[in-house]
């Protein structure tokens, strides 16, 4: 299974579409997960043409898409069990990788996907794969625009694209 991952979309205050780039590199997958900062609901539904959507709010999403969404939700795909919170909430003083660690430390998940930071990371911690896709639309600091597929086979692997 193939699972498309995208995260701070922030649209239209950073982009006022999702790129064509996006649609090529998430054509085909089985599912896509957006970790928050939608700001706009209609992104959601932009995303559902390729394939259905699970996503939850980030610290810029509209009161409405929180309570339709949700900040954190734990996803029980093929045999695996997935995190998906936007990053922002816990201790300032941690990274956002180490505080969407700590957000599952309970759940016993597999993967946890986030977003928050902007920045692409793909790297296991305590034997939990952390995933966040970096941003389509907002590079920030970063070189390119990107997101990212999950691999769910015998293990779950996480692949950033970059365009």
């Amino acid at each position: 299974m193939r699972i498309g991952v995208i995260s701070d979309t922030h649209i239209p205050t950073r982009a006022k579409v999702l790129p064509a780039q996006l649609f090529e590199l998430l054509d085909g997958v089985n599912l896509i997960l957006h970790a928050g900062d939608i700001v706009e609901a209609w992104v959601l539904d932009e995303l559902a043409t390729l394939a259905p959507v699970e996503a939850v709010a980030g610290n810029m999403d509209p009161f409405e898409l929180t309570t339709r969404l949700g900040q954190k939700k734990i996803l029980n795909i093929a045999s695996f069990r997935i995190g998906l919170i936007h990053g922002n909430h816990g201790a300032i003083s941690k990274k956002t990788p180490q505080r969407a660690l700590d957000a599952f430390s309970e759940d016993n998940v597999d993967c946890i996907v986030f977003g928050h930071s902007h920045q692409p990371y793909c790297r296991k911690e305590n034997n939990v794969l952390l995933f966040n896709p970096g941003s389509p639309t907002d590079r920030r600091r970063e070189p390119n625009f990107s997101c990212g597929i999950l691999t769910l086979d015998k293990e779950i692997t996480g692949n950033i694209l970059y365009f």
